[in-house]
């Protein structure tokens, strides 16, 4: 199923976010992690990407794992940064293989010491979202930052590069990770200003430990809340406390989201199918009402 056709029901969608092992080694373990995580019930399951494209074939067999054998539709993330046309054209020829529709349209994280013009013959996500468009029948979307890009000049222009991508063909967004919902509503706000009226995806990471915290905010530079920060110092020395209470306000989060009108929900769930498990269990009611 397309994703952009799911998203326009009045249907409450959960997804869930998983990523590729780094080796091959790994294959087996995180083929368990997609059917643990199938046995949720996920709207759909997102298949991350490798760096430069170096495990590409990974993201390719997870969502075929995802979709051809567990019965969960897909969402394959491709990358372009560093990729040629003919690597990002024998990726979507077997992503149509094996029926996968649904693509994520990303440009990646630039390489450090990069030099320009860089080495793929993409430099924006647009112009990967023209190229799949034009490849075949697929369904697109694209990342969405409420905080702005880290390289955005100001807010305007990241919304200005945002409807770039919405007019070459991105039928849906998944936001990057927030801990104040405030600054989702007023992203909203801005966007449908702007005439950006596809479906948006709010992408909820349930922070689970003091590493993860950390790690998080130091490459997104995501703004944390008061009541968030009491949290992590309440508890950073009680791993268990912490992760329940990490699944507590992702929970929150989700519950608020959608008593305000925000019906598609995106967890980035660290390949942690108890985390995702336990949020699922908190909004069961929630969820078959919404349904």
């Amino acid at each position: 199923m397309k994703i952009s056709e799911l998203l326009k029901t009045k249907e409450v969608t959960v997804s869930c976010e998983l990523f590729p092992p780094k080796k091959w080694s790994g294959l087996p373990k995180a083929h368990e992690v997609v059917r643990k995580t199938a046995k949720l019930g996920p709207s759909f399951i997102s298949i991350t990407y490798g760096a430069g494209g170096g495990i590409s074939e990974h993201t390719v067999d997870l969502a075929n794992e995802a979709q051809n054998v567990n019965g969960v539709t897909a969402l394959a993330h491709l990358t372009c940064v560093s990729s040629g046309r003919d690597k990002v054209r024998e990726v979507l020829g077997e992503l149509k293989e094996k029926k996968i529709e649904n693509i994520l349209a990303l440009r990646g994280d630039i390489p450090k010491d990069a030099e320009f013009p860089l080495p793929g013959d993409y430099r924006y996500a647009s112009e990967l979202i023209g190229e799949i468009k034009a490849f075949g029948d697929f369904c697109v979307g694209g990342a969405c930052y409420p905080e702005g890009h880290p390289e955005a000049e100001t807010l305007e222009a990241d919304i200005d590069n945002l409807k770039r991508k919405v007019e070459a063909g991105c039928e849906f967004l998944t936001t990057q990770m927030f801990f104040d919902n405030n600054i989702l509503y007023n992203f909203l706000y801005r966007t449908l200003k702007k005439g950006i009226d596809v479906p948006i995806i709010a992408g909820i990471m349930p922070i689970t430990n003091v590493k993860q915290v950390k790690r998080t905010i130091s490459l997104s530079g995501t703004a944390v809340p008061r009541r968030f920060r009491a949290i992590v110092e309440r508890f950073a020395d009680q791993p268990d406390a912490l992760r329940q209470a990490g699944i507590a306000y992702a929970t929150d989060q989700i519950i608020d989201l959608i008593a305000n009108g925000v019906g598609h929900i995106h967890i980035y769930t660290m390949n942690d199918p108890g985390v995702a498990g336990a949020i699922f269990s908190n909004l069961s009611a929630i969820l078959k009402e919404g349904a």
